[in-house]
């Protein structure tokens, strides 16, 4: 099998017929090549969902009162909920489950802007009141200055943390804001950091938009009192974030008479539900894929297996011939599954690297926010190869049981 004979003679009957070869071998190749771009398109899709998560803690949960709708404990329906301090405090201490809690605030209420001005600019960004430990939640970068510390709580400084986007319109271009003051409904506050987000799309805007200043700062300075806007706040490492949703909300129905059936008096977010679905719906994309670029891919082989059975049939002298010199059922059948194999491996390695060109361009060519960076891991690459492999091998069992079953006197009786 190892001598030059041998592969010279796969290759002549290979190129015996150029066209027939070529053609057989596309099936292979096109195959191969839907089944990379495909899978690559989807890896761009899944990453560009992904980055709108931009490193937020996927256990993380969020939760803040809307109004009751059923009575309860003698108590009418429609009342607000309206959460405290406190309440963060119960939660810590009744769910042990819960790893970083983060009460916040946000001046005016949730999407509410306010006015913020430096000088003769002025502008409407989002000022929220948190804790160091939100940067836990959502992670972000601070290229300039630092974020929020313990110290800035206990002592109730006036000091901002202020966005990217912030910065572009409070400050000139080059200016270091660090240091500097801005104004906040008249309140003034000085600068000590900036910061970027790795989210992407509106996610992104909103969040580079945003001021945070200390929790304890924004109850005095705005006259806030104990209220929380929301909690945010996640579960332990391998601890069910949904068990600690639950508990969170049970805590927080007995601590405000809630109605236990009253689903409509507390909001909540759970992002591991969110993250999970995601991932089961990428996984199902997945599968989807590979069934649809093997189904491709088995056409391929099936049509190099008919091929070789019309190429076993033109051939029953010559190897009527070779079995009377000879040459052994082991030799016939090696031959016509190494003959298999190679013009199927060499269609794949092709549509391999053309499947995968066709992907980095698309990289290029294409980025947005739903997709990014489209991409084929090695370990799939190799995967799909190997399993081409056992396709040609398995392309060529049935042409070699057919070239076995010929009988030497018969092929010969045909000359």
């Amino acid at each position: 099998m190892f001598d030059r004979d041998f592969w010279q003679e796969v290759w002549h009957t290979l190129m015996q017929n150029k066209l027939r070869t070529f053609l057989t071998a596309f099936g292979v190749l096109w195959g191969i090549i839907m089944l990379i771009i495909l899978l690559g398109a989807g890896q761009g899709l899944q990453n560009g969902v992904q980055s709108s998560f931009g490193g937020m803690a996927t256990n993380s949960i969020y939760m803040w009162g809307r109004s009751t709708s059923k009575p309860y404990a003698g108590l009418p329906p429609g009342r607000n909920v309206r959460m405290t301090v406190e309440d963060g405090e119960a939660m810590v201490q009744q769910v042990p489950n819960i790893e970083v809690m983060a009460p916040r605030a946000q001046l005016g209420g949730y999407r509410g802007g306010n006015n913020v001005s430096r000088g003769n600019r002025t502008a409407a960004f989002d000022v929220m009141g948190d804790y160091p430990q939100y940067k836990k939640i959502q992670p972000m970068n601070i290229p300039e200055g630092r974020y929020i510390n313990e110290l800035d709580i206990e002592d109730k400084r006036k000091v901002a943390v202020i966005g990217a986007r912030a910065r572009q319109v409070l400050f000139e271009p080059g200016e270091d804001p660090i240091g500097q003051s801005i104004r906040i409904n008249g309140v003034y506050f000085m600068v000590v950091g900036v910061f970027t987000t790795d989210r992407t799309g509106n996610d992104a805007e909103r969040d580079e938009q945003s001021i945070y200043i200390p929790f304890t700062t924004f109850q005095t300075a705005f006259n806030y009192g104990n209220q929380v806007g929301w909690f945010a706040f996640t579960a332990k490492e391998n601890v069910s974030a949904e068990e600690v949703e639950e508990s969170a909300l049970e805590v927080m129905r007995s601590r405000h008479k809630i109605a236990p059936d009253d689903l409509r008096a507390m909001g909540h977010f759970n992002a591991k539900k969110e993250f999970d679905r995601m991932n089961n719906l990428f996984a199902a994309i997945q599968l989807l894929i590979w069934i649809v670029g093997t189904g491709t891919l088995a056409a391929g082989v099936i049509g190099i297996s008919n091929i070789l059975l019309i190429v076993i049939r033109e051939r029953t002298t010559e190897i009527g011939i070779r079995r009377a010199l000879g040459a052994t059922p082991t030799n016939i059948v090696v031959q016509v599954i190494v003959e298999a194999l190679v013009l199927t491996v060499l269609a794949g390695y092709t549509g391999l690297c053309i499947g995968v060109g066709v992907v980095e361009l698309l990289g290029v060519g294409i980025q947005s926010e739903m997709f990014r960076n489209p991409e084929i891991n090695f370990r799939i690459a190799i995967t799909a190869l190997f399993i081409l492999g056992l396709g040609g091998i398995a392309a060529g069992l049935i042409p070699a049981n057919r070239a076995v079953k010929i009988r030497p006197v018969e092929a010969l009786r045909g000359m």
